[in-house]
């Protein structure tokens, strides 16, 4: 039992830290920033797929590399409860691989460009924030996420710790 505690801390911890160090990275290219944002840890939201553990990793991950980037408080708050929200939906779809992105896309595309016009003040632009973020999301998470997603699964009872017969 502790073991398993053990392991559970220790994955939430590295996908937290490879969240960080991913999005710095995006933001040193250039990608986290711009008309269409592609940050590249959002290509991690296809972890919960894996293990459970990805859904706080993720959530942590996303609220440390948001402040560290200097985001507004409430797209820190915001844009960590979308991640959540994408983390919980992609981990009850594991059963269908193909699914796993589309919570997360869904949550960023809808919650993120309230808070963009919100925190921006820039009255109607939430069409407009729907559109850029949706495509970074699909970019990232769609695109990226499943390439992730197929690389790391011949490995995955190494890496998580379990088998993942039946999560296809």
């Amino acid at each position: 039992m502790k073991n398993s505690r053990s392991l559970y801390t220790v994955q939430s911890a590295i996908i937290a830290a490879l969240y960080v160090v991913l999005t710095f990275i995006s933001a040193a290219f250039g990608l986290a920033s711009g008309v269409i944002q592609i940050r590249l840890s959002e290509a991690l939201a296809i972890l919960p797929y894996f293990c459970p553990a990805a859904v706080p990793g993720l959530t942590v991950g996303c609220l440390i590399a948001n402040l560290l980037t200097g985001c507004a408080p409430w797209d820190v708050f915001f844009g960590s409860l979308a991640t959540l929200i994408g983390a919980l939906g992609a981990r009850a779809l594991r059963k269908c691989q193909w699914l796993v992105p589309l919570p997360t896309i869904i949550s960023n595309t809808v919650i993120i460009p309230f808070v963009l016009s919100w925190v921006y003040n820039i009255p109607g632009s939430i069409p407009y924030f729907m559109l850029t973020v949706g495509a970074g999301e699909v970019i990232s998470c769609g695109v990226l996420g499943m390439i992730f997603l197929f690389a790391l699964k011949p490995y995955s009872e190494k890496l998580f710790g379990r088998s993942q017969k039946g999560t296809e």
